[in-house]
């Protein structure tokens, strides 16, 4: 498995930003070839556009919601994970730290696209523009 870490500052307290985090509708404003997003019993599920077809992908979430730790990993399909920790930094900021964990071959296969040094380059950028969207969403939500 490879893991990938990013983080992003965002102006706005902690309990907002975890609440935007839990808002499964609003994926698809900030994680790119999200199409749609919804709760299906306790899992997340996912229509994808990544590198080809449309695909589907169920998640299982859990929080950790005293330390602000949101964790996911797949269920079926491609063998992915990650976790989500908001730290306070003061009162009208929060530090988001992304973590996400996969299998480059899982990637290739399942999803297309370039392998080796392109391939977890292509991954890093998604990831920060991912955390940037999601910054901007938090701090433009009233």
């Amino acid at each position: 498995m490879s893991t990938l870490e990013e983080h992003v500052d965002i102006g706005a307290p902690v309990d907002k930003t975890w609440d935007c985090l839990h808002r499964v509708d609003s994926i698809p404003q900030y994680v790119d070839g999200v199409r749609e997003a919804h709760l299906e019993g306790k899992r997340t599920h996912l229509d994808l556009e990544a590198g080809g077809p449309t695909r589907e992908l169920d998640l299982e979430i859990t929080d950790r919601t005293t330390e602000k730790v949101m964790s996911w990993q797949t269920t079926g399909g491609p063998d992915l994970a990650g976790s989500v920790s908001l730290l306070p930094i003061d009162r009208g900021h929060t530090r988001v730290q992304a973590r996400f964990e996969y299998d480059p071959g899982t990637i290739k296969d399942d999803f297309g696209g370039p392998k080796g040094f392109a391939q977890a380059a292509a991954i890093e950028r998604g990831l920060r523009s991912d955390l940037q969207q999601f910054k901007s969403l938090v701090e433009h939500e009233k």
